[in-house]
């Protein structure tokens, strides 16, 4: 079965090959967005994986309540300590952050900042109300320069994700991987906009990250993906068609199906035989 990547930069190639002998796994997206654009759940989803989905921006928070259901979807933000945080929110993106330096770095580019109040929980009370006993296949936290509060809220002796994935592009000089690497935790890759880490008891599945996403993976990206080409207009009344036929078929073989038509069927053709 062809694997379809919805992530920026191919990391959920990179943990389906790590982890697509296990079933009905589980991960934890801290900064989840949208539940498909650029997502690094989506393809686990689609598979039959569940997770939690932290996300404090409405639009995204309401497209993941719809577009996984079977999901636990918290509308809040991960941090060191429960209580209430200003939020700079940049709407249609995944650049909302917590951090202020970082808002005002945002807001000197021109862009459309907000702020809102959110409501913060730590990543181990979130754990121990939705995880429980499962094991944690992979955690993600993207939070835009909020990284290091994140961190400080989550047990790593109770709960133990077997790979982490923290976005951090460019900038190699962070404060605060000393706390994943003291709680059990490897470096062992950066792939130019994430740092992975693997935990001690599971460092069995290094060989997977060696190296790069390839052919031999048998993956396609997603239609609309940065790295393929644009979807066109004539793509998307294609699409649009397409879907509107499969739904008119549908409706066909619901109405075929009814037994309204199938005794006027019977009747059609008990007049033609007389």
């Amino acid at each position: 079965m062809t694997f379809i990547s919805y992530a920026q930069n191919f990391e959920d190639i990179r943990l389906w090959r790590a982890l697509k002998q296990f079933e009905n796994g589980f991960y934890i997206d801290i900064g989840a967005n949208d539940p498909t654009h650029d997502s690094v759940t989506k393809a686990f989803y689609d598979r039959g994986w569940t997770g939690i989905n932290v996300e404090p921006m409405q639009a995204y928070y309401d497209a993941l309540r719809q577009q996984r259901p079977n999901d636990t979807n918290l509308q809040c933000v991960a941090s060191d300590s429960a209580g209430d945080l200003t939020l700079f929110g940049i709407p249609g993106t995944g650049l909302s952050t917590v951090d202020p330096a970082t808002a005002e770095e945002r807001t000197a580019l021109g862009m459309d900042v907000h702020r809102q109040t959110v409501k913060a929980r730590t990543l181990s009370s979130i754990c121990e109300q939705h995880a429980q006993n499962r094991a944690i296949h992979f955690l993600k936290i993207d939070v835009e320069g909020h990284e290091e509060t994140v961190l400080r809220g989550m047990d790593f002796a109770t709960w133990r994700p077997w790979i982490i994935l923290i976005e951090t592009p460019w900038a190699r000089d962070h404060t605060w991987e000393h706390l994943v690497t003291d709680a059990g935790y490897q470096a062992i890759l950066f792939d130019g906009i994430n740092t992975w880490f693997l935990a001690d008891e599971h460092l069995d599945l290094k060989p997977a990250f060696d190296i790069p996403p390839c052919n031999l993976d048998n993956f396609q990206l997603c239609r609309g993906h940065a790295f393929s080409h644009p979807v066109s207009d004539a793509d998307q009344q294609l699409t649009a068609a397409l879907q509107r036929a499969e739904h008119a078929e549908a409706q066909l073989r619901a109405m075929q199906n009814s037994r309204t038509w199938q005794a006027l069927h019977k009747l059609k053709k008990t007049l033609l035989r007389t």
